[in-house]
């Protein structure tokens, strides 16, 4: 069912993340690395991946890597349950009664498309939060969820939460109507190649 989908897709994000907070951190901290420079706020020095990998161990070792694990957490576990519930609600509504597998590349690109959009307007507010966590600890601030997501609603008022929503949900949109497009033809095309034999 569509909310078996869902769930699974959730389920699977909650291991997901393990590998993902490690690969979030090390990104977050490159887009900061410059302006925070800048700003005195860290050294000057190489805006690398090995460079960050290399603070990373040399100041926090292999568990720094997991700042903002739990953050990262809170993003993708319910967010995956709106991609995928919202992919499935979509093939169900394209489908009309006949069998899912029917779709053509324009329902399911929608159907993708609605899925990532789905996932962006759940947990835009907690990617936020999770980016700054993770960018704070560069400059060796220790910050919480919780304090972190107020800190920016009483300074920067709780549109600070969206900046920046809008180019992410055109990605979001094309990028995940082509992934399902390909992923759903791709599979058609395996389950006739093992059906062959």
């Amino acid at each position: 069912s569509d909310l078996q989908n869902a769930a699974a897709g959730s389920f699977a994000s909650a291991f997901a993340t393990l590998v993902l907070c490690p690969t979030e951190l090390v990104k977050c901290r490159l887009q900061a690395m410059h302006e925070m420079q800048l700003s005195g706020k860290i050294i000057q020095g190489h805006n690398t991946v090995w460079s960050v990998v290399k603070g990373v161990i040399q100041k926090d070792g292999p568990l720094g890597f997991y700042r903002g694990l739990s953050s990262t957490l809170l993003r993708e576990v319910p967010g995956y349950f709106f991609f995928f519930g919202g992919y499935e609600l979509s093939r169900t509504f394209f489908a009309s009664g006949r069998s899912k597998d029917e779709l053509g590349p324009v329902p399911l690109l929608l159907s993708g498309g609605f899925g990532g959009s789905c996932l962006w307007i759940a947990v835009y507010p907690v990617d936020c939060v999770k980016s700054r966590i993770q960018v704070l600890s560069m400059a060796g601030k220790q910050a919480g969820f919780m304090g972190t997501f107020v800190t920016v609603v009483r300074t920067e008022g709780v549109l600070a939460l969206y900046s920046g929503l809008k180019p992410t949900m055109i990605r979001a949109f094309l990028a995940n109507g082509a992934l399902f497009v390909a992923y759903e033809y791709s599979r058609k095309l395996m389950m006739k190649q093992v059906d062959s034999y």
